[in-house]
């Protein structure tokens, strides 16, 4: 793993990015090179010099990418092999026609035809041949062995995740029990398939002999002398990594376990930038974003406007109290997409996946996300962003407050049309759902930066289009 503008992003992951980047660069040059579009070359089209044609091989690199990025390949959740191909050829269609139109405007005498469909089949070449050596390193890479620290039900949740999880694997060396494992009597040999080490032995002489690339110390608690810190210590001056639970989890899942989370970790960890600089830069990107967004979706809205009304009777526009910035409250609006007597009783419930109380067009709005654009309005007032925390009623943030810890630290940012939490966890419905949502939050208000939400605007059009994350 790799952290890029404070983001964790795999190696594998990015040196897809930019091998399919270089692809598609070098598709048209060579594509090019075919009609004899090369310099000296006296029949090149007019319009079409080497220098525009480089920078055209760019911008079909860079919207290729987006498409690829649109069409959720780069996302950490795994997708079969037919769908990952049929999602790879729809980006490609879509880029090539649009390139197509592009280089129609700048060559004459069929040359955007050539050029194109040489293009495609040299990528199509590519993508199979690089693909395949991705895949063949991925096979012969050595892995990293891995030495967890405590044998409980952290170290074994841990030691799952790295048999299971594909973007971050780690071959388990072993178990090393703490005093307070010790204490319980938890005398085992083997745990989950892997050796439990004595405790008689160090940890520094256990990543000697094993050859241990990285320690993860899978302790709740490790005040008292129950982790043997000094131990510790010796292996980080040899340069080995040592991990602790938030660490590691923030690493491999993007998210913040808030079970194992101290408080001292939030003050002296680094992140949670909202300097200035940051906030006059995401109140800039936030006006531009929905501004731009409002004026493509005018015509959706009024459609969605039309098909309220044509349903039955009842306000088109919802409004409800949620919780922003500081704790404010303001009234966040939406297209209304259930029933007018949903909530007849006046107490809040949480609304579930297939909630009988949405309507027909409800439940069309509510898995295209249309229901949420009147937010958009919200986000040029300065009430919302586009990117953040969703904003919750009050009546749940009371309650959601005395069961989850360090809930408040959400509203320390604007609350968001879409967030981090939307994309990569499914429909939430319950205090464990906003648990586990709010674990993704927090890596967002820690690690928030623009190209964080870049990242997020372009996973919700993958989230829309796949249905895969929640709403």
């Amino acid at each position: 793993m790799l952290k890029v503008f404070q983001l964790h992003v795999s190696v594998a992951t990015l040196f897809g990015m930019i091998a399919d980047g270089l692809l598609c660069f070098f598709a048209i040059v060579l594509a090019a090179s075919s009609v004899h579009i090369l310099p000296g070359v006296q029949d090149a089209p007019a319009g079409l010099t080497v220098p525009h044609l480089f920078l055209f091989a760019s911008g079909f690199a860079m919207v290729m990418s987006l498409l690829y990025a649109f069409a959720g390949l780069y996302r950490p959740t795994p997708i079969g092999f037919a769908a990952m191909l049929r999602r790879t050829l729809a980006a490609l269609v879509v880029g090539a026609y649009v390139t197509y139109l592009v280089l129609d405007s700048m060559a004459n005498g069929g040359y955007a035809v050539q050029i194109m469909t040489s293009a495609v089949l040299y990528l199509l070449v590519g993508l199979v041949l690089v693909r395949g050596a991705m895949y063949l390193m991925s096979r012969m890479a050595t892995i990293p062995k891995v030495l967890i620290v405590g044998n409980g039900a952290e170290a074994q949740s841990v030691a799952s995740d790295l048999m299971t999880m594909k973007r971050l694997r780690r071959n388990v060396a072993g178990f090393f029990p703490t005093e307070s494992d010790a204490a319980s009597g938890l005398q085992v040999a083997s745990l989950r398939g892997h050796r439990v080490f004595s405790r008689e032995l160090s940890i520094e002489d256990i990543v000697r002999d094993h050859q241990i690339d990285e320690v993860i110390v899978a302790v709740r608690e490790q005040r008292g002398g129950g982790v043997p810190m000094d131990q510790l210590l010796a292996c980080r001056i040899r340069g080995v990594p040592i991990v602790d639970l938030a660490g590691f989890y923030e690493r491999a899942k993007s998210e913040v376990p808030i079970d194992s989370l101290k408080a001292s970790w939030l003050v002296y960890g680094q992140g949670f930038v909202q300097g200035r600089l940051r906030m006059a830069l995401k109140r800039m990107f936030d006006i531009a974003s929905s501004s731009f967004l409002l004026l493509i979706a005018s015509p959706v809205m009024l459609l969605a406007v039309l098909a309220i009304r044509l349903e039955g009777r009842g306000p088109i526009i919802y409004k409800q109290e949620r919780v922003g910035l500081g704790g404010k409250s303001f009234m966040c609006m939406k297209f209304r997409s259930m029933r007018t007597d949903a909530e007849k009783d006046g107490v809040a419930v949480w609304a579930t996946k297939n909630d009988s109380r949405v309507t027909r067009v409800g439940a069309f709005m509510r898995k295209t996300r249309i229901d949420e654009l009147p937010q958009l309005l919200s986000v040029l007032r300065g009430e919302m962003s586009m990117v953040g925390p969703r904003p919750e009623r009050p009546s749940f943030v009371k309650q959601l407050k005395e069961q989850i810890p360090f809930y408040d630290v959400r509203h320390s940012i604007k609350p968001g049309v879409t967030g981090w939490a939307q994309v990569r966890y499914s429909y939430g419905a319950s205090v464990d759902d906003a648990r586990r949502k709010h674990q993704f939050d927090l890596y967002y208000v820690k690690n928030n930066s623009l190209v964080l939400d870049l990242l997020v605007l372009i996973e919700t059009v993958s989230v829309v289009l796949f249905r895969e994350g929640a709403h």
